[in-house]
């Protein structure tokens, strides 16, 4: 079966679509365990149209929203989603049959908060998939965290389920890290079954660097790290940002740009005084790469030789002073940094990938959660269908 993904991040700067075809795994053994053959056809990106990014990120988070507005962006995004796989198609001459697409997550809270006098977690991915199944010919599944949540878990990470797939190796144990606008990792031991995978974000990955990028440059993101690169890093104010309560909570947990958006980033820029712009920017990428770092330190780690590798993927992978930073960092926890291109899926495609596999396992009735990872009660199966 071929299945189209697509996913648009929290870093709201575009469309990823992959075409996949997927099939279930020949060995018995495989089939027990859930397992997927699948093979990446194509994958393109396209950009959001300025003023549908500017909204769009002004939207996120934000305690004042126009409710009309709110419901014609629903179906604007629809339409983009379609425009940007209709165009993938045609590219690469591939037709798909079934469609996973993510949304744009407006909002997200997985921790239970008090509303109305009941306590609740929730999420919002806006981009309609009645009004997508329809401009495309082909049945949509979308809207894919909120089951995961209704049994008991956060909502996130969902990639989890393609790592585990992908990565899981008999003679070592990986860490799979995925740089978006928040950063989030899966563990995998050595021979693991899923129960026993670890996943969790681990923090801000592109969002503050873009934020204060874009505040002190007038520039949507540092791109390959060159700001970074001429600045220093004022060390306290990192150090004093890994206190905060956030990095000290044990997984699982998510975040987002309730964490770590715009209030978050003006409150960075204060704390970083008198320090150049380009300080500045050196000192958000620092924070990155020492929170991903701390993560895998605090929470991982607990046998110094049962990981070797950590893979790294999404946007954050271009940025080589981040991918240094890291590195070094990494160096001292005996970790070998590597990329998620090393193994044969592009770095900008993997996440668009995943939710063509997690709406193939959808479509045929099968749970697609990882329950170690997002802390459900249960396995679940993700998503709504809609229908042509």
């Amino acid at each position: 079966m071929i299945v189209a993904g697509i996913m648009s991040g929290t870093s709201a700067d575009g469309i990823n679509v992959a075409l996949v075809r997927i099939q279930a795994s020949g060995s018995a053994r495989s089939k027990r365990q859930g397992g997927l053959q699948f093979k990446l056809l194509g994958h393109a990106e396209y950009p959001y149209p300025k003023p549908v990014r500017a909204y769009i990120l002004a939207t996120m988070n934000s305690t004042k929203a126009s409710v009309p507005d709110l419901a014609r962006l629903n179906f604007l995004l629809a339409e983009l989603y379609a425009n940007a796989l209709l165009a993938t198609q045609k590219r690469f001459h591939i037709k798909a049959e079934l469609v996973g697409c993510h949304g744009q997550t407006l909002y997200h809270q997985g921790e239970p908060a008090s509303f109305l006098g009941r306590k609740l977690a929730m999420t919002w991915q806006s981009g309609d998939g009645s009004v997508l199944a329809v401009r495309v010919g082909i049945p949509v599944v979308s809207d894919f965290r909120p089951a995961d949540l209704a049994s008991g878990g956060k909502g996130a990470p969902l990639v989890p389920f393609l790592d585990f797939l992908l990565y899981r190796d008999r003679r070592f144990g990986r860490i799979i890290q995925n740089i978006g606008g928040i950063a989030n990792l899966t563990a995998i031991p050595a021979w693991a079954s899923s129960s026993q995978v670890i996943a969790f974000d681990t923090g801000p990955g592109n969002m503050v660097i873009d934020a204060v990028t874009q505040r002190l440059f007038d520039q949507p993101y540092d791109r390959d790290g060159i700001l970074a690169s001429s600045g220093n890093l004022v060390a306290k104010v990192v150090a004093e940002t890994l206190r905060l309560p956030f990095f000290r909570r044990k997984p699982p947990k998510t975040a987002g740009r309730e964490e770590f958006g715009r209030e978050f980033a003006s409150e960075f820029i204060r704390r970083c005084g008198r320090a150049s712009k380009h300080d500045v920017v050196a000192t958000a990428t620092a924070l990155t790469a020492k929170s991903i770092a701390d993560a895998v330190n605090h929470f991982v780690m607990k046998k110094a030789s049962a990981y070797r590798e950590l893979i790294v993927s999404g946007g954050g992978s271009n940025n080589s002073t981040l991918m240094a930073m890291l590195a070094n960092d990494l160096a001292t926890l005996g970790l070998q940094l590597r990329f998620s291109d090393e193994f044969g899926l592009p770095s900008e495609a993997k996440e668009a990938v995943a939710f063509a596999v997690l709406a193939y396992q959808t479509w045929n009735r099968k749970p697609s959660n990882i329950p170690s990872a997002t802390g459900a009660r249960r396995p679940a199966i993700l998503g709504k269908i809609s229908y042509v």
